[in-house]
C-alpha cells in the first residue's frame, strides 16, 4: 500500500511492501467554518472568565506569550483577532513574548513568519532567553522554596495572556495550558529542575496523563505564580485549520480541550507490531532530531520489544547544534552507558531529559532513521539511517516474516497510539 507520510513542509509518498498493514491517524476533523467568528465568540463567551475585553484596561501593561517556531499554533491568525479584541489597549503597551524555553531563539525572519508582518511592525516582539539573567526578574517560589526566575517582560506585565495548541505529549500528558508559561518563559535553573531524570521516569509522565503526573503539576505549580488572566488555546486537523477555542482559565478551558484532543488523537491498539513507521508530524515539529524524540516515543508505545522503528522526520535543522543532545550521545556508547550517567545521583546537564527519553526508546527497539542528517552521523548517534523505506520495511519483513503486522503514524506524535491491555511508555 501507499502511505502518505508527513515530512518537512509536504508529504514523502512510501510504498509498504505489505497488505497487513494498520494506518494509525487522528479522527478526521473538520476546520471551523468561520475561525474569526469562532475566536470572537470564545473570548466574549469563555470558560470560568470575564470576557477577554474586560480583562485588560487601556492604560495596563499587556504581556502576550506564544509559542516558538517548533510549535504549529497559528499565530498568524490568532493574533489580529487578539488585537481586533483588544483595540482599547495602545501597541506601544503590548510586548509579544515568543517562549521559547531552553530552545534557540528564533530569528527576525522566523518571527515575522510566526506572527504576521503587520503584527511585527505594529507590536514589540522579544525572544525569551532561558540562559540570561539580565532578562528574567523573580516570579515567585515553588512549594519546596526554590526560586523561579521568568521573562522579565512577563513578570512586570499588570495583564498576561497565553496563546497555545493542544495536543498530547510524550511527558506532559498534553501540550497547553499553563506549558505556555512553563517551562517556555522560565529561567534555564527552573527548567532543568523540572526535567530532572526522576521526573522524566516517573511512569504517570507520558502521553495523555493528567491526573498524577509530575511533570503536570509542576507546570501548574510554577506556571501559576503569577497570574495567569487569559488563556487561549486551540486544537488542529492536518491542514492547520482549527477545530476548536478552549479559552477563558488556564485550567478549566485546558481540561475541557484535553478531552476533546483526546477523543480524536489517541488510538487503542489490541497488540504490537514488529515495525512501526512514524514520522514527526512534519514542519515544525520535524525540524531536528531532538524534536524527532517525540514521534519516536508515539512509535514506542506499541512496537515489539526488539522490533524496528523507522523515524521519518526531515531534520533539516540537524540535532540540533545547540545545547547538549548531539554530545551526550556521542559520549556514550550504549543507551545503558547513557541512562546511567543521568540516573547517577547529583548529576544534572541540560539536554538530560532528551537524552533520558532517547535511550529509553533504544532499549525497547532498534531506530531507524530518514532524513537529512549524514548518514555518519546518524550512525555515530545510535541510529541506523535509511535511504529507501521501503527496501528496508521488505528487509525487515525477511527476518520477522511477510505476514508480520505493520503500523504507520503518518502524523507521528499527532496521533498517540496505546495498547488497550497493557500499555508500555518510551
Amino acid at each position: 500500500m501507499e502511505a502518505q507520510l508527513q515530512y518537512g513542509t509536504g508529504n514523502l509518498e512510501v510504498e509498504i511492501p505489505s497488505s497487513n498493514v494498520t494506518v494509525l491517524a487522528p479522527r478526521p476533523e473538520a476546520g471551523l467554518p468561520d475561525e474569526a467568528a469562532a475566536f470572537r465568540e470564545a473570548a466574549r463567551e469563555p470558560i470560568d472568565s470575564a470576557p477577554l475585553k474586560e480583562l485588560v484596561g487601556a492604560g495596563e501593561r499587556l504581556a502576550v506569550v506564544i509559542p516558538d517556531i517548533t510549535r504549529a499554533l497559528p499565530r498568524e491568525r490568532l493574533l489580529p483577532w487578539l488585537f481586533e479584541e483588544l483595540s482599547h489597549v495602545p501597541p506601544e503597551n503590548v510586548t509579544i513574548v515568543n517562549g521559547t524555553g531552553s530552545h534557540r531563539a528564533n530569528t527576525e525572519e522566523e518571527l515575522v513568519a510566526m506572527v504576521g508582518k503587520d503584527v511585527y511592525e505594529t507590536y514589540r516582539v522579544v525572544n525569551h532567553d532561558a540562559h540570561d539573567p539580565n532578562t528574567l526578574a523573580l516570579a515567585g517560589k515553588t512549594p519546596e522554596g526554590r526560586d523561579v526566575y521568568m521573562n522579565r517582560e512577563y513578570v512586570e506585565a499588570d495583564r498576561r495572556v497565553v496563546l497555545g495548541f493542544i495536543e498530547p505529549h510524550f511527558m506532559a500528558g498534553f501540550s497547553g495550558g499553563y506549558k505556555g508559561i512553563f517551562p517556555a518563559v522560565a529561567d534555564v535553573g527552573s527548567i532543568m529542575h523540572y526535567h530532572r531524570a526522576a521526573v522524566i521516569g516517573h511512569e504517570r509522565s507520558t502521553w495523555g496523563v493528567m491526573e498524577d503526573n509530575p511533570t503536570q503539576d509542576q507546570i501548574r505549580a510554577n506556571g501559576s505564580l503569577l497570574p495567569l488572566d487569559f488563556c487561549i488555546n486551540v486544537t488542529l486537523n492536518r491542514e492547520r485549520e482549527i477545530t476548536g477555542f478552549y479559552c477563558g482559565d488556564p485550567i478549566t478551558a485546558h481540561e475541557k480541550g484535553c478531552e476533546a484532543s483526546k477523543s480524536s488523537v489517541m488510538v487503542p491498539c489490541e497488540h504490537e507490531y514488529p515495525i512501526v513507521v512514524t514520522t514527526n508530524g512534519g514542519y515544525p515539529l520535524d525540524q531536528n532530531l531532538y524534536q524527532a524524540v517525540k514521534g519516536m516515543s508515539a512509535a514506542a508505545q506499541i512496537v515489539s520489544d526488539g522490533g524496528l522503528i523507522i523515524s521519518v522526520a526531515r531534520c533539516n535543522d540537524g540535532f540540533p547544534a545547540h545545547g547538549n543532545f548531539r554530545d551526550m550521545l556521542l559520549e556514550h556508547d550504549s543507551p545503558e552507558a547513557m541512562l546511567e550517567t543521568i540516573y547517577a545521583p547529583g548529576f544534572q546537564k541540560y539536554d538530560q531529559w532528551q537524552v533520558q527519553l532517547f535511550a529509553h526508546i533504544l532499549q525497547k527497539a532498534r531506530v531507524a532513521l530518514h532524513s537529512e542528517i549524514g548518514p555518519e552521523d546518524v550512525r555515530n548517534v545510535h541510529l541506523e539511517p535509511v535511504e529507501d523505506i521501503a527496501a528496508r520495511i521488505a528487509r525487515e519483513l525477511e527476518s520477522v516474516g511477510q505476514d508480520a503486522p505493520i503500523a504507520v503514524l503518518p502524523e507521528g506524535p499527532m496521533t498517540v497510539p496505546y495498547l488497550e491491555q497493557a500499555p508500555v511508555r518510551a
